[in-house]
């Protein structure tokens, strides 16, 4: 048996084991990289070494070394290497969420504090809710809040806290946002419009079974128009003429150009129908599952100018365009 001196020693060697892999662990926290972890930052949300390098203006040798040098340091993986792409581990996606909320405190201290800048916003905005809804009133929002500057992003569909990359984001959907503050924006509803010119040259559109004769153009696919075919008791017709455009804004100009009927989406297109540049032949309109939301990162609504500009938009969307 082990005398009770070296019992001791034993607990007292590895005490001190236990103490020395402590200290060496917490070693490279107290030295931050900050350059790499910019870098890293960059390159999570942009999820490419070489977008990172253009936006950091180094070279994509430089990023991927900084960021392996921190693989190494911290003895974890930050991203799966593929051939042509990078995806975040659960341990890089979990350190980006960190330094994304760092980096953007520090911006929002030194832009209110230090160098008394205007407050900057960052909105992701789909095409069709940017330019038929949000751009019209932007003259207003600039006269009711001059120091902030409110930067405009293309939005992809979000589903989850790692996919917001701004302040602030309207997306269309039912649902489904993980991880995010979602608060319901606005109801819309489809009817067929049509323009004046296109309707007097096929001789009118007395009912719906009437659409036969008409070139159809889809958004994205057929679902919508099935689902208004179906709620006019019409779901068996069959269109002679068909076309499919993805690009909403796209879709609502061939309507104006008359090459077809489309299903216009109220109220972003009430102007065209109040201006007569496109007339609404039935007062039929389907009312979609789907809205708009106003998406945010947990607790962010916290930051005066963010809760600003949600309360304006929240505001803005009870009002008739």
């Amino acid at each position: 048996m082990k005398s009770r001196q070296a019992i001791y020693t034993q607990i007292i060697d590895k005490d001190k084991l236990l103490y020395d892999w402590d200290v060496k662990m917490r070693m490279p926290l107290r030295r931050l990289p900050l350059t790499a972890l910019r870098t890293f930052e960059v390159a999570a949300r942009r999820l490419s070494f070489k977008d990172a390098a253009d936006e950091l203006c180094v070279s994509t040798t430089t990023v991927s070394n900084q960021i392996r040098q921190l693989e190494k340091d911290w003895k974890c993986q930050l991203f799966i290497r593929k051939t042509r792409a990078v995806v975040l581990t659960d341990t890089g996606r979990s350190l980006s969420h960190v330094l994304s909320r760092a980096f953007s405190d520090i911006q929002v201290g030194i832009e209110g504090h230090i160098t008394g800048q205007n407050k900057v916003v960052t909105l992701a905005v789909g095409p069709v809710f940017g330019s038929r809804w949000l751009i019209p009133r932007l003259s207003k929002f600039r006269q009711l809040y001059p120091r902030i500057e409110l930067v405009l992003h293309h939005s992809p569909r979000i589903t989850s806290y790692e996919q917001m990359e701004t302040d602030i984001a309207i997306d269309w959907g039912d649902g489904g946002w993980s991880g995010l503050d979602a608060n319901h924006l606005m109801n819309v509803t489809y009817s067929p419009v049509v323009s004046p010119s296109l309707l007097k040259k096929l001789n009118g559109l007395e009912k719906p079974a009437d659409l036969t004769h008409y070139p159809i153009i889809h958004q994205h696919d057929r679902t919508e128009w099935q689902s208004w075919l179906r709620l006019v008791g019409c779901e068996k017709l069959e269109f002679s003429e068909e076309s499919i455009i993805v690009d909403t804004n796209v879709v609502f100009q061939a309507a104006l150009d008359a090459h077809g009927v489309v299903l216009g989406i109220f109220p972003f297109i009430d102007s065209e129908i109040k201006s007569k540049r496109l007339v609404q032949p039935f007062l039929v309109e389907l009312h979609p599952s789907r809205s708009f939301h106003i998406l945010t990162k947990p607790g962010s609504r916290s930051a005066p100018e963010i809760d600003a500009v949600c309360t304006w938009i929240e505001a803005e969307s009870t009002m008739n365009l």
